[in-house]
């Protein structure tokens, strides 16, 4: 039996999260673990994560000191004793590591969910300084770093000088739903995607796909689920081009199982990214992707096959992709079958699980005193 213990804030329900909640639920399925949860936040993870049993302990970054939370949180890893602690984020991975001080036990694990920030460029800023904490303690002090996608485990062994024995990709899952989508375009279809509006996702390129196929005429609607500081840079953008009634911005959106059911293709126009949740769970749904050719997106979409990955990022080059999507509705419906299979055969929820339980085993043993002879 190995003890693990997760510490995750919670403030949002956002990719880490979702993936978080995931495989917490599928390691409850497990005899050889036990697992809890450290969370910083009440919100939704946490409802989540008593919804599926999982033991979580709610420790309120907002209502206490910086000094009181690392006292709070030693208390409950002494009371917990777990065996490894499993952090998400930097914030958490900082804690995990005052948590636990310079002993060797418990083991230490970070998940990565995205390519690292190097924070502000201003030389005395808070986030160019976490960030440079996090990265000397995931280097340092912590026993293993888990990256989403090999893209990422080469820039941290490649350009940050991380020992390759430490650096071990998993590939986010998710848990598959019950239905898929299947495609009537007869009066034209939904583009829609989905995140946090901040400028790591280039939304504003979406509004620009947007306004280059309605110049060309064709009756492709747009809806963009989530919010973010960036929100008011889209809205203005969408109605200087009059995309007002073509482009909905929905907010928060809590049954995103309505949402993928509502769109036919899932774009995504990010800058950079591991292995998104998002996509991942439009694809479960029956949906093809088109999305550019960056980072861990290119370990998920086979072109052409399942989705239409973009060498550039010419709004043009995006719009044509939609555009033949609209004008075959056979091909649109092949390709989402195809992503649906991918993420079922590839990309489970179960299947992550199991890759971590071997982790944590590893870590935990790695950790166990020597017996002698």
């Amino acid at each position: 039996m190995v003890k693990v213990c997760h510490f995750i804030s919670g403030d949002l329900w956002a990719g880490a999260e979702v993936m978080a909640f995931s495989l917490l639920k599928e390691l409850q399925e497990f005899s050889e673990i036990d697992v809890a949860a450290i969370v910083f936040n009440e919100g939704r993870l946490a409802l989540e994560l008593r919804n599926a049993d999982v033991p979580i302990f709610v420790v309120d970054e907002h209502s206490t000191s910086f000094y009181a939370l690392v006292f709070q949180i030693r208390s409950l890893v002494q009371k917990l004793s777990p065996d490894v602690i499993h952090s998400h984020r930097y914030k958490e991975n900082i804690l995990a590591f005052l948590a636990r001080g310079f002993r060797r036990k418990p083991r230490l694990i970070a998940t990565q969910h995205g390519m690292p920030e190097g924070g502000s460029k201003r030389l005395l800023s808070k986030g160019r300084f976490v960030s440079g904490l996090n990265k000397f303690l995931l280097a340092k002090h912590f026993d293993s770093l888990v990256v989403v996608s090999d893209d990422m485990r080469q820039t941290y062994i490649q350009e940050l000088g991380f020992n390759p024995q430490k650096v071990h990709t998993i590939h986010n899952g998710i848990e598959l739903p019950a239905r898929a989508k299947h495609h009537n375009t007869e009066s034209g279809i939904t583009v829609g995607s989905a995140g946090r509006f901040f400028p790591v996702k280039d939304y504003p390129l979406m509004v620009e796909i947007a306004r280059t196929i309605k110049e060309k005429g064709y009756p492709v609607a747009f809806e963009l689920a989530g919010d973010g500081p960036q929100r008011d840079i889209i809205g203005e953008r969408i109605s200087s081009y009059g995309l007002d009634d073509a482009f909905l911005l929905k907010g928060h959106v809590e049954d995103m199982a309505d949402f993928y059911a509502g769109i036919d293709v899932f774009l995504n126009t990010s800058v950079h990214e591991g292995i998104p949740m998002s996509i991942l769970e439009a694809m479960s749904y029956g949906l093809p992707v088109v999305a550019p050719k960056v980072g861990g997106i290119m370990e998920i979409i086979t072109d052409e096959v399942d989705g239409f990955l973009i060498k550039d990022r010419n709004p043009m080059a995006f719009a044509e992709k939609i555009i033949f999507l609209e004008d075959n509705p056979e091909i649109l419906n092949k390709m989402g079958r195809a992503a649906m299979v991918k993420v079922e055969e590839e990309y489970s929820a179960g299947a992550m699980a199991e890759k971590y339980l071997n982790l944590y085993f590893k870590a935990h043993l790695a950790g166990s005193p020597k017996k002698r002879k």
